[in-house]
């Protein structure tokens, strides 16, 4: 016997199947099929072993040799090539491979390459299912997947909240006063309690009626025609335009009021610290409460007159925020406005999902005013008297003056052109009516906390308080002054955004190619009536209580009263269940929505 034939002979070792580029594939089309380093029986094989032949008498193969091939073999193919996911990762595998396996993947990748000249798209030379290795499947269990990009109820809830307030927080207390304590608590809840159907119903009728991208004058479309899809876009730019009107008139005051506080810290030697923190401004107050009116007038005259006749809030000021607004929203590209928004005050839907930025500091804004009111409101102490008329702290149960906080509170409650997209973003569709009462009950408290905590604690005649509650306090007040510059920079932030929302609805409306959007001529068209509208109003009608009450009846008498209650009719009658009790009571919220809009014109 040779001493080769005496060698200790080794046990036949299965290695992992050698996943080779498919350029050394025996598949590919470099390679003819039967070439000798494609064959079963070379190295290369994917579902035979590398070393094939044990070290015996009859082989002529050296065993060393192909010991350290082997070796280089395994070596490059762990190194250099990508191995299926479903192979384990380590050096070596322990126990056999199912030869069926090897044979199902060699498939797999062969109708991978069939494929490799095609689209995606083509139907031809799909792969079977039989063939996929079942070890390229996943366990199902029922009951645990969570669908992805969507947000638990918590942050639904708090969206709603943050997203329904706005700068109708400041204007809560003079709405108060003109409907006073008793009408003032009836009336917040029962807009607040309407306003919440109409939305459920809203979200319910797309449920029944809508689609995945449907809003509400598509929805006006399909079920009432053509003229509620106009009159659904015309009165949600309405609200758009109230609120770009309101912001301005807000940032006129609020930079009025700080570069006053500067100019008359820094230029005039005159101790306040010791004047009273709250003013009435109203012009037909009672002598007896205008004290510290007359200490602020007597302040204002030692001033100099150039300063006041050049920075007033009600003619230049206005005019002075042009040249710093106009460049911000003539910007032609939409990420723009997202990101510059990321950094201001919170418009929940048009901030991403993961943007909690901007979702914090409009709550921070919210949770500032209830401290401000509460710090002020535990200084004055409570200051009410419902029994006697002349007192100084007289606070009436009811003032004939109410639809004005009706008005108001249409507006306040307003999220119905929004809601069905904000709701889209549920994890738990099923808990969409929880989650929006909840909402409306958190925003129903806010307003009650706000509005009646400053009216019951106003030290003044309740007829003193201001439709923006910052007013009443002088320029001098550190709080105010810091509510003023919080509230400043954060309008600045997000009246660009609300001006690219009209300018898309606009365009929309039109009919308008998309190339519009980004056009210089006709976004500089658009801005500029915009900005003209805005300053006009910021000039000759600064007030935002009457500019909010009627923005508020106007388009809460179609998207709050109207549209909601004759989607749900015609979606009844659709299905053979509408009913007398049905079309009495959904015909009367209209009636109310008509009623309040009219009562308007008597509160002047």
């Amino acid at each position: 016997m040779s001493d080769r034939a005496r060698l200790p002979r080794r046990p036949l070792q299965r290695y992992p199947p050698n996943f080779e580029d498919q350029t050394t594939d025996s598949g590919g089309e470099s390679q003819p099929l039967l070439s000798s380093d494609g064959s079963r029986t070379s190295n290369n094989s994917y579902t035979m072993p590398v070393c094939m032949f044990p070290d015996s008498e009859t082989s002529d193969m050296e065993y060393v040799a192909n010991y350290q091939r082997t070796r280089e073999l395994l070596r490059k193919t762990y190194s250099n090539n990508r191995r299926p996911f479903h192979y384990h990762t380590h050096r070596r595998i322990s126990g056999q491979i199912d030869e069926s396996s090897s044979a199902t993947y060699n498939r797999f990748q062969y109708y991978n390459k069939l494929r490799s000249t095609v689209t995606v798209e083509e139907p031809a030379l799909i792969i079977p299912d039989h063939v996929i290795p079942p070890t390229f499947f996943l366990p199902y269990f029922p009951g645990t997947e969570r669908p992805t990009g969507k947000q638990s109820s918590i942050v639904t809830i708090f969206a709603i909240w943050n997203t329904i307030m706005g700068s109708s927080l400041l204007s809560m207390p003079w709405g108060v006063s003109q409907a006073g304590l008793g009408g003032g608590l009836i009336l917040m809840i029962f807009m607040s309690t309407i306003c919440l159907y109409t939305t459920w119903r809203l979200l319910k009728i797309n449920q029944l009626h809508g689609g995945e991208h449907t809003e509400v004058p598509d929805i006006s479309r399909k079920l009432l025609g053509w003229p509620a899809e106009i009159a659904a876009k015309v009165f949600s730019l309405v609200v758009l335009l109230g609120a770009t009107i309101v912001y301005w008139v807000l940032m006129s005051n609020f930079l009025y009021y700080s570069v006053d506080y500067f100019y008359t810290k820094y230029t005039k030697n005159v101790d306040v610290s010791n004047a009273s923190s709250v003013l009435c401004p109203s012009a037909n107050l009672p002598p007896v409460h205008n004290e510290t009116a007359s200490f602020f007038g007597f302040l204002l005259a030692s001033q100099d007159d150039d300063y006041h006749k050049w920075w007033n809030m009600n003619s230049t000021v206005p005019l002075v925020l042009i040249p710093f607004i106009a460049p911000l929203i003539s910007c032609r590209n939409a990420t723009f406005f997202t990101k510059f928004n990321s950094v201001g005050m919170n418009y929940s839907l048009f901030c991403s999902r993961s943007n909690y930025l901007c979702f914090l500091t409009g709550t921070l804004s919210v949770f500032y005013l209830l401290g401000f009111i509460a710090t002020k409101g535990a200084q004055w102490g409570i200051n009410a008297d419902i029994h006697t008329p002349t007192s100084p702290s007289f606070t009436p149960i009811f003032e004939q003056s109410f639809p004005a906080l009706s008005g108001l509170l249409a507006l306040s409650f307003f999220i119905h052109n929004i809601v069905i997209t904000v709701m889209k973003n549920n994890r738990n569709p099923e808990n969409n009516g929880r989650d929006l009462s909840i909402a409306y009950g958190l925003v129903t408290m806010t307003y009650i906390l706000i509005g009646f905590v400053f009216y019951v604690t106003f030290p003044l005649a309740k007829t003193c308080i201001e439709d923006n509650i910052l007013n009443n306090f002088p320029a001098w007040d550190v709080m105010a002054v810091t509510a003023r510059i919080f509230l400043l920079f954060q309008l600045v932030t997000v009246f660009p955004l609300v001006a690219y929302m009209i300018r898309v609805q606009v365009f929309a409306a039109l009919k308008l190619p998309a190339t519009a959007l980004e056009a210089r001529v006709p976004i500089l068209t658009l801005n500029t009536v915009i900005v003209c509208l805005c300053v006009l109003f910021a000039i000759f009608l600064p007030k935002i209580g009457t500019i909010a009450r009627f923005t508020g009846s106007i388009s809460g008498m179609v998207y709050v009263f109207t549209l909601p209650c004759l989607l749900h009719m015609v979606s009844l009658y659709q299905e053979n269940r509408l009913t007398c009790l049905q079309v009495l009571i959904h015909t009367s919220i209209p009636l109310v929505g008509a009623i309040n809009l009219l009562a308007q014109f008597f509160v002047l």
